[in-house]
């Protein structure tokens, strides 16, 4: 894999370093493969290859439709013309879409360039627009129109024919494609616009476990119908999968509870550590049983929470129910 076109968290090496040995118990709680398909749904987050046309809240909608569920939620916006990557959480899991909101994106882009230009003009202008840039956001947006910095991790030329130009794109969430393009257009002086556009990574999930709307629809006609699980635990992910770009903390089995109910984690309560979280990240907390619990802010490093004792990190939001594991004292 071309390490120049990873998003920051996949280059990112971590080890997991043992803070208190333990055990979980079988009574309580099961692993992600072992919940049912219901749960697996109530659960779970499908990566939609989202067509040309509808928008994504369309899009989000026909999931519910098809699933039968009352609640669903995409992680970040496309254009109605703009196809891809548009993961939709299901029923209990839309509390996650926020951490796959702020999560880098890439994106393949056909720009059209009004005139003529030099190759190495071009990839001089595409080197300006890599790292720390400054945007103005569209007039048609969802924000404030002001000028805002953002990171633009890497560009890579894929293919020049005339006047069109295929590039991929890996940039942090928030950054204009469109706006982008027009402002290479302005550096050149020829002018440019947007052709095409795809998404090809929203956070951890990628073209590769892409599945469409009608994949979802015969999916979960062959689980109704005719008792087939099969296709459908591929189509549709489980939650954790959605958290895998997160640092990582593992509590044992009786600090659960405490954290189902919103109380903050403290250093005592933890059995495995994953090493480079900073204060102030955003880390997901895990069972034993590799079942996500709940995510929250890192009230300090890796290193402090190998120690004895202080609050470790501030619940944000809870994922697992009240009650899958007992409460202690």
């Amino acid at each position: 894999m071309d390490m120049d076109s990873l998003l920051p968290f996949e280059k990112k090496k971590s080890s997991i370093s043992i803070r208190k040995l333990a055990k979980t118990s079988s009574k309580f709680g099961k692993k992600p493969e072992d919940r049912t398909v219901e749960e697996h749904i109530k659960y779970g987050v499908v990566n939609i290859d989202k067509p040309a046309g509808p928008t994504s809240h369309q899009v989000s909608a026909y999931v519910q439709k098809i699933l039968k569920i009352k609640k669903s939620g995409h992680s970040g916006t496309l254009d109605p013309n703009v196809t891809g990557v548009l993961p939709v959480a299901l029923s209990k899991s839309t509390k996650i879409v926020q951490t796959l909101l702020k999560a880098g994106k890439e994106y393949v882009c056909l720009m059209h360039l009004h005139k003529p230009v030099k190759e190495y003009d071009l990839y001089k202008a595409f080197e300006k627009f890599t790292g720390k840039i400054t945007q103005l956001p569209p007039i048609k947006s969802n924000v404030k129109r002001q000028f805002r910095e953002r990171t633009v991790y890497y560009i890579e030329v894929l293919d020049i024919k005339d006047q069109d130009v295929l590039f991929k794109v890996g940039c942090q969430a928030g950054t204009y494609i469109r706006k982008l393009v027009h402002d290479i257009g302005q550096e050149l002086k020829t002018g440019a616009h947007m052709a095409e556009l795809r998404r090809t990574k929203a956070g951890p999930f990628n073209e590769s476990t892409l599945f469409t709307l009608q994949d979802l629809s015969d999916a979960y006609y062959y689980y109704k119908k005719h008792h087939n699980e099969t296709f459908i635990r591929t189509v549709i992910q489980p939650i954790e999968n959605a958290v895998s770009h997160l640092p990582k903390i593992y509590v044992l089995d009786t600090t659960v509870d405490s954290l189902c109910h919103g109380a903050s984690l403290a250093v005592p309560g933890i059995s495995k550590v994953e090493s480079k979280i900073e204060p102030d990240q955003l880390v997901a907390i895990f069972t034993l049983k590799d079942e996500l619990i709940c995510f929250g802010k890192a009230l300090m490093n890796s290193k402090k929470m190998m120690g004895d004792k202080g609050m470790a990190v501030k619940t944000d939001k809870v994922i697992m129910d009240i009650g899958v594991y007992p409460r202690i004292g």
